[in-house]
Order: C-alpha cells, then sequence, then structure tokens
C-alpha cells in the first residue's frame, strides 16, 4: 500500500513576516483597509513567502483530465469522446486556458490520469493510463485504492515538477465529461447537504437533465453511504481521477510551501477534500473565483473562502483562477512599491 504522505504535515505560514507585511500595510499612502482584499492578500502571501514582499511572477498551470464512467447513466450534453479531443486543443492553444497560460507567460502542463481513448499519444501530454476511466459509481467504487493513489501521486509529481522551475503560484484545472456529477456527490457526502443544492447544469443540462443527474447521484449516495465517514473512501468511491490528482496537489503545494490558487467548482470540492484529509493545508488555499454552478457557492462558505472574482464563469480548466493571476499580482505590486507615509513625506492621520 502506499505510505500515506497526504497525511504529512504542512509548513506553516510565517508568522513575523506577516506582522511586518501587515504594519507595512499600515504605513502605505493610502486610508488603512482602502484596498480591501487585495491587502488581505498581499499579507497572506508574504507570510506565506517568508518575504516581505511577496511576488508571483511564475505561475504554474497544470490541467489534470481523467474520464468518468458515471457517464454511462446520461448524465452530461456532452459525448465522452470530448474528454480526450480537448487534451490536444489545450496542447495546440486553442483552448481558454491555453490563451490565459499564454497571456500570463505561465507554464501549462497537461496530465491525462486515464481517458476511454488509452491509445492517445498526444506530443506535450503526460499519458499516465491508470485506467479507461473511472468505473461506473452507481454500480460500485469509481476507483479502486491503487487508482486513487496513483491519481493522489499524480498531483504531487506536478508540484514537484513546478518547483524545479521556481513556481510561486500552482493552479490546478480539471478536464473531464461528467465530472461535475462526480464532484456534486462528493460534495454531497463531505457536507450532508441536499442534493438538489448541489446539482447544476454542468456543460449546460437542462432543467429534466438536472433532475435525471440528481437522481443519479441520489443512487450513488445510498450505495456508499457506508464509507462516507472516511474522506479518502468517499473520494475513491464516488471522485475522478482528476479530482483526486487536484486534492494530491493541493496538499503536497501546501507541503513544499507553494502557494495554490483554486479554480472553480470541482477544483473547490478539491480542496474541500484536501482540507478534510489535512486541515492544516487551508492557509496555502487562495480562491479565484465563484462561478455559476449552484453548487459552488456551498463549497465555498464551507470553506470560509472569499473568492476574487464573481463572473458567471462555468468553463472550469483552471481558467476562473487564470483570470485572477493579474489581480494577485496587482497586488503584491502595490504592497511592495506603493510608498509609505514617511518615504512620500505625506502626512498620516492622528494617532
Amino acid at each position: 500500500m502506499t505510505r500515506s504522505w497526504w497525511l504529512d504535515p504542512c509548513k506553516t505560514l510565517d508568522a513575523q513576516t506577516y506582522e511586518l507585511a501587515l504594519a507595512r500595510q499600515q504605513q502605505l499612502t493610502k486610508p488603512a483597509g482602502s484596498l480591501g482584499q487585495l491587502e488581505a492578500l498581499a499579507v497572506q502571501l508574504a507570510g506565506l513567502q517568508g518575504q516581505l514582499k511577496p511576488c508571483v511572477d511564475q505561475v504554474w498551470i497544470a490541467i489534470f483530465a481523467g474520464d468518468h464512467g458515471v457517464v454511462a447513466e446520461g448524465v452530461s450534453a456532452y459525448p465522452q469522446a470530448v474528454t480526450g479531443q480537448m487534451l490536444h486543443n489545450f496542447v495546440t492553444g486553442g483552448a481558454a486556458i491555453s490563451v490565459l497560460a499564454r497571456q500570463l507567460g505561465a507554464q501549462l502542463e497537461v496530465v491525462d490520469l486515464g481517458t476511454v481513448s488509452p491509445s492517445l499519444n498526444l506530443p506535450g501530454v503526460r499519458h499516465l493510463n491508470i485506467a479507461a476511466g473511472t468505473a461506473n459509481f452507481v454500480q460500485g467504487p469509481a476507483m479502486t485504492h491503487a487508482q486513487g493513489c496513483q491519481a493522489l501521486d499524480a498531483g504531487r509529481d506536478s508540484v514537484r515538477r513546478a518547483g524545479e522551475v521556481g513556481a510561486q503560484l500552482f493552479i490546478g484545472g480539471e478536464m473531464g465529461i461528467g465530472n461535475t456529477t462526480a464532484a456534486s456527490a462528493l460534495a454531497c457526502a463531505l457536507l450532508a447537504c441536499p442534493v438538489s443544492d448541489l446539482t447544476g447544469p454542468g456543460t449546460g443540462l437542462n432543467a429534466q437533465g438536472v433532475s435525471h443527474k440528481a437522481a443519479v447521484i441520489e443512487r450513488a449516495l445510498a450505495l456508499h453511504a457506508p464509507r462516507r465517514g472516511d474522506t479518502l473512501q468517499t473520494l475513491f468511491s464516488l471522485g475522478g481521477f482528476e479530482i483526486a490528482a487536484l486534492v494530491g496537489a493541493y496538499l503536497a503545494c501546501a507541503q513544499e510551501g507553494v502557494a495554490v490558487l483554486v479554480d472553480g467548482f470541482i477544483c473547490s470540492v478539491a480542496a474541500l477534500v484536501a482540507v478534510r484529509l489535512n486541515p492544516s493545508c487551508r492557509d496555502w488555499l487562495l480562491f479565484g473565483h465563484c462561478g455559476a454552478e449552484p453548487g459552488h457557492r456551498h463549497v465555498l462558505q464551507s470553506l470560509a473562502a472569499e473568492p476574487l472574482l464573481h463572473l458567471g464563469l462555468r468553463l472550469g480548466e483552471g481558467s476562473g483562477a487564470a483570470l485572477a493571476v493579474p489581480l494577485l499580482r496587482l497586488a503584491c505590486a502595490l504592497h511592495g512599491q506603493m510608498a509609505t507615509f514617511a518615504e512620500a513625506a505625506v502626512a498620516d492621520r492622528p494617532a
């Protein structure tokens, strides 16, 4: 059995640097708190990076892909072949995340955990071929323990590659037809929320399709109820390979000391799993946006997360997190480059 590395301690925030950064914010030529969430972001990044003036110039974006056996239940508006087709689109530069990565000067990695087209051999894609997608979780566990551990390890390995090139920020994205069904089922199991609250249209289901999807999730929750108290087994029973890889990546980032910018609903569910497995990872997780999928808001609330953007996004791929990167960079620039009252010879308010 693979050693449970994901339970190892996470790095802790540098409290001294955090306090110094907080003090610096109070000295900058602006009313205290006037830059709102940007101030808190800069201070948190300073504490995480252990430097008074943090920086997020080096961004690593990893897209994890995998197919889902539950698609056999008719839960998606798109055919399963789209997963493999989008892998090609990612590496040839035509996908939204590909465009965003270029604009940000970010490094983009694409990892295929296991699709229904195991013969895929795309240049620029890491094909791991754990299996030809997960099993249908209304009939049994989505993956075996060994498969789940392989997926967790794949996320950790991506973080290690990010560390080798000096990445200061990690963004995980996902691709997998059917993965909003898996994420909704996972969230329902972990939050004990009504299925109707956490089930949405995904890639574009109509009202009848959403109702059918919710019914499928209800069946899966009933089948796997005996494992509900075990977060890892719940992940392996209801999740996807790409969701497990995201969980592994988020935990490895916290252990290696790399800040994470979490993307949309599916990535936020992976973050929820990561925090349940190892609560000390929470400080390392920043949240890019609140998307249009109805369950996203519930998951963010459970994590006490304050997303940076509210743009009605529901694309996935890491796109919402990528769109928030300029805000992080600007928060760092403001924190590091604004003059203090003393430097600018501007009168501060009386103490």
